[in-house]
């Protein structure tokens, strides 16, 4: 018995590729809850309460109203700039209502009240000409041509975004890899006590056919 338990006994490389195996099981595991928590949850509420469309552009206008943004200068330099406020109006095929066009939900909950946050920049006739060139482009470039927009029924339901802030791809990888680190721990560990247990038997074998 003492003789069988000492076969079993890890050398100091087993016992190392052991605890390797379990800090990655260890590892995906915490990742997965905490991906879970953070990702899945806001994603199946975004995707339970909204759903596409095939938004038509109606008007693309420039409100009087300026909004305050903020710009880095440096390691601990910060000010504040404005822009101009940038509506795209669109009208959605599951509804005959003019609806208020955003980038993204992170956009929508910035502000509410306009379509575009410029990059924030020192001077305000640089944050004008990005408004104005965002414009040119609505009534330019996209014009009268459909395009996929998405609604969020838990945000504002009147309003609708280019796209989505959890999308497919993002999610597949935020899963993927903590998973693939889960799945590698649990590799290493089963063939290290596979690789334990030939051994022993091998030895026990070699011992039979010596004695």
């Amino acid at each position: 018995m003492a003789r069988s338990r000492a076969a079993y006994e890890y050398t100091e490389a087993e016992d190392k590729s052991m605890r390797l195996g379990f800090l990655l099981i260890a590892a995906g595991l915490l990742s997965l809850l905490g991906l879970g928590c953070c990702w899945l949850r806001p994603a199946l509420q975004e995707r339970g309460g909204g759903g596409s469309a095939n938004c038509t552009v109606l008007a693309v206008r420039q409100l009087g109203e300026r909004f305050a943004c903020t710009f880095s200068c440096g390691a601990a330099c910060r000010g504040t700039a404005r822009y101009p406020c940038l509506q795209v109006l669109v009208r959605t095929s599951r509804s005959s209502a003019p609806a208020l066009l955003h980038e993204d939900e992170r956009q929508l909950r910035t502000n509410p009240k306009c379509s575009y946050i410029p990059p924030c920049a020192r001077d305000d006739q640089e944050n004008s000409e990005n408004v104005t060139y965002k414009q040119k482009y609505w009534k330019e470039k996209v014009g009268s041509q459909p395009f996929t927009c998405y609604f969020n029924q838990h945000l504002r339901p009147d309003d609708v975004m280019l796209k989505r802030t959890h999308d497919e791809t993002v999610l597949l990888h935020c899963f993927l890899w903590p998973l693939v680190t889960f799945l590698v721990g649990v590799l290493i560990v089963v063939l290290t006590i596979c690789a334990k247990s030939l051994a022993v038997r091998a030895e026990a074998i070699k011992k039979k056919k010596h004695l």
